[in-house]
């Protein structure tokens, strides 16, 4: 039995490894094609995610290239919107400015015929001279032979020499003679003044017909104001780094009152006051307010200034018609937009300076071109004269020399304020147009200390003088009247005092324009009828 069974397990021991190793090759098989199943599977699954992936790629780039694509459009139709509209004003701009030189085109015309009026009346004038002077060379010599006469018929007469009888007439008729001289005197001087004024008013209201400009007042302030009061204490900062950052970005003085809803800009310097006041505008509109934000938005303002200066300057060459300066010299003239003399803004009064100084050189017949020029630029020192020592005058003939002006451009300069004895006539005509601005009413505003000292001046240079009453000082000091005591002066005297007031007051005084005096003789009489 043991035998048997020993046997058939030797003989089944083969069998069984074979079948294990043919099983274990079947399962070896079976996993290889399961594993082969699952990845075919995957890679399947792979295939349709990437192509799903590429599909929702495709449909998002063309939702983003239609995006694109309306954008441009929508900018493309934007852009040509502003550029039609741009072409549109530049159309308008090109018309008006072509209507405006018709319209001077015009006026030159209508002076040019004006001009040709007066040149046949100014003939005629001369004419009707030269004719009174042969007149009165006929009766001069008609008076020396009468005079002949008189005097043999008064020698035969009186028994008396010529120079006897010459003395005895000199004697007795010296009081009258004097008195005819001063009447014949006045009335020489009334008709050459009456003649002189009105073709002086003539040639400067040509001159000055076109001339408009506006006034500033002059200050050393400047008011900011707020939308709140609470924005005070944003600008004023933490323990006040703010309002320190701000005067010491800008150099000026950030007053904070009890004014409500306002801040005080208070310092000397334009140009800083106004880079100060856009400042504070701007950070109030951002809101953004610490000492970071203020450093940058103050150089950002001070470039845009200058900018700002520099355009000033090229549009006040462009409108007074100037051109090759110096571009330095045009910086500086544009800083004059933020410079006010006694009220009155420099830039406008050099505008109004050139205008007139060109007209008037055109009427007398001096350079124009150089008296324009140099009443654009006769007060440029005044643009810089807070930061450089000297007078305007001294400064601007610095300037001007520096940037190679011509001689006669800078010899304007400097005689426009008698620093110098003017020799050229476009330096006398720089000096007639400068007063003609500065002294026109409404031009320049002066303190009341000054207008009451100017006037209580004028009262007693008049006080001065024998057989004078009372003086009163009227029209703003443009005028100043004198009453006499009528047993001192007589009339003719009263012609000769007005004169010598005049004299005089030319003399002490500086003043702007003219001063009328007018001297004023009363006599009553009374009596009682019975």
């Amino acid at each position: 039995m043991n035998i048997t069974n020993l046997s058939l397990l030797c003989v089944s021991t083969p069998v069984t490894i074979i079948l294990a190793i043919v099983m274990l090759l079947v399962g070896a098989g079976a996993g290889v094609g399961v594993y082969a199943a699952i990845a075919f599977n995957k890679t399947k699954f792979n295939k349709n995610k990437a192509s799903k992936i590429l599909d929702e790629a495709y449909a998002q780039a063309e939702k983003i290239k239609k995006e694109q694509v309306e954008q441009t459009n929508k900018e493309i139709s934007i852009l040509k919107s502003a550029f039609e509209q741009e072409n549109k004003e530049r159309r308008e701009e090109s018309k008006r400015s072509e209507e405006r030189l018709y319209a001077r085109e015009e006026l030159l015309n209508k002076r040019e015929t004006a001009l040709e009026k007066k040149n046949e009346e100014l003939e005629s004038t001369k004419q009707r001279v030269h004719n009174q002077i042969e007149a009165l060379a006929s009766k001069e010599n008609a008076l020396d032979e009468m005079q002949n006469s008189i005097v043999k018929e008064l020698e035969r007469v009186s028994a008396m020499s010529k120079e006897e009888a010459k003395q005895v007439i000199i004697d007795r008729y010296s009081e009258e003679a004097k008195v005819e001289a001063v009447k014949l005197a006045k009335e020489i001087e009334d008709r050459a003044k009456e003649e002189a004024e009105k073709k002086a008013r003539n040639i400067i209201t040509l001159a000055i017909q076109k001339c408009a400009v506006d006034n500033t007042s002059e200050v050393t302030t400047s008011v900011v104001t707020l939308p709140s009061e609470e924005m005070k204490g944003r600008i004023i900062g933490r323990e006040g780094r703010n309002i320190r950052a701000l005067e010491a970005a800008t150099g000026v003085d950030f007053i904070v009152d009890d004014t409500p809803e306002a801040i005080t800009i208070s310092g000397f310097d334009p140009i800083r006051r106004e880079v100060a006041r856009i400042s504070l505008e701007k950070l109030i509109m951002d809101g953004r307010i610490h000492p970071a934000r203020i450093e940058e938005l103050v150089q950002k303002v001070q470039k845009d200034v200058e900018e700002t200066i520099k355009e000033a300057g090229e549009n006040a060459c462009f409108d007074a018609d100037i051109h090759n300066i110096h571009p330095e010299i045009v910086k500086v003239l544009g800083r004059l937009k933020y410079r006010t003399s006694y009220g009155q803004n420099v830039l406008n009064h050099s505008l109004e300076v050139c205008y007139i100084a060109g007209m008037l050189a055109a009427e007398v017949g001096a350079n124009e071109k150089v008296a324009r020029r140099a009443g654009l630029l006769h007060d440029l020192g005044k643009a810089v004269d807070h930061e450089v020592e000297g007078t305007h005058v001294s400064i601007g003939v610095e300037l001007a020399r520096k940037y190679k002006e011509s001689e006669a451009v800078i010899h304007c300069i400097e005689a426009h304020h008698n620093d110098v004895e003017p020799k050229t006539l476009e330096a006398v005509i720089v000096q007639a147009a400068d007063a003609i601005s500065s002294a026109r009413p409404g031009a320049r505003r002066e303190s009341i200390e000054n207008y009451i000292k100017r006037l209580q001046d004028l009262e007693a240079i008049a006080n001065n003088f024998k057989g004078v009453d009372k003086t009163y000082a009227i029209q703003a000091g443009r005028e100043i009247r004198v009453m006499v005591k009528p047993e001192q002066i007589s009339d003719e005297e009263a012609q000769v005092l007005a004169h010598d007031i005049a004299k005089e007051i030319e003399a002490k005084l500086e003043y702007p324009g003219h001063i009328k005096v007018n001297v004023i003789r009363e006599s009553r009489f009374t009596d009682t009828a019975k």
